[in-house]
């Protein structure tokens, strides 16, 4: 997945004969505060191929966390359209979107969120077991997981007994249990040292290219965005062609 990534808001080479997995059509989001209105999205639109993996860059506040939002069903729209795997999230009641999120979205934070009474495997089951699998079944999964995450000697360790590299690649390992079909990454490095920040975000490549996962990482490091094969830019809640 390495390599100069192409600009812009349509699908890389390759993939303009694909329905898109994402679709954004004139999405703005405005939030009503004490200081005024604020414009956090103004009028994007963007097509995400399925598979794909683009980065997302900006200074703090641009948008990116809130883009994230709209697509994981946590937050709405003020205008336009949002479309995930074929479905239009407006209008879906509170339950749809609980099963939406759980079945076909898997997000990764900044920071790790991790059950602290809760072993590796468990933390990583728990989705599973959300979604009504067996616990035998859930633990399999969750430890299948975390095998594909270089993790399979450390099912049975804490939260606290795990490097901030190794709960990373646990939570990456929760979001992927159900087999979702897109991974959202909001800064999932910046409480990483470099190796262990590197070595998540080639697991994230790693995941699209084997598993034709569609990733959205948000980020400030143009070393992490390298890694996608599109890099959007956003300023001030726009997209831009350039930083």
């Amino acid at each position: 997945m390495a390599g100069a990534a192409s600009q812009g808001a349509g699908p890389g080479p390759g993939s303009r004969d694909i329905a898109p997995v994402i679709r954004l059509e004139n999405v703005s989001r405005i939030y009503d505060g004490a200081g005024g209105r604020v414009a956090a999205l103004s009028d994007v639109s963007l097509h995400v191929a399925r598979g794909e993996f683009i980065a997302l860059m900006g200074p703090s506040g641009c948008g990116k966390s809130t883009l994230l939002h709209l697509v994981a069903g946590v937050d709405t729209p003020t205008a336009g359209e949002v479309w995930v795997d074929g479905l239009a999230l407006s209008g879906l009641s509170d339950a749809v979107l609980s099963r939406f999120r759980r079945d076909r979205v898997g997000i990764v934070y900044q920071f790790f969120n991790l059950l602290p009474t809760m072993t590796a495997w468990e933390n990583v089951a728990l989705p599973a077991l959300l979604g009504g699998a067996s616990a035998a079944v859930a633990r399999q999964r969750a430890e299948e997981a975390l095998a594909g995450v270089g993790l399979s000697q450390r099912v049975q360790h804490w939260p606290h007994e795990l490097s901030g590299g190794e709960m990373q690649r646990v939570a990456v390992a929760r979001a992927l249990v159900n087999g979702p079909a897109i991974l959202l990454a909001d800064e999932p490095t910046g409480n990483l040292d470099s190796k262990a920040g590197r070595d998540v975000l080639e697991l994230l490549a790693r995941s699209s290219a084997e598993r034709g996962l569609t990733v959205v990482l948000a980020t400030h490091s143009h070393e992490a965005a390298a890694l996608a094969g599109r890099i959007l830019y956003l300023k001030d809640g726009s997209l831009v062609g350039s930083p």
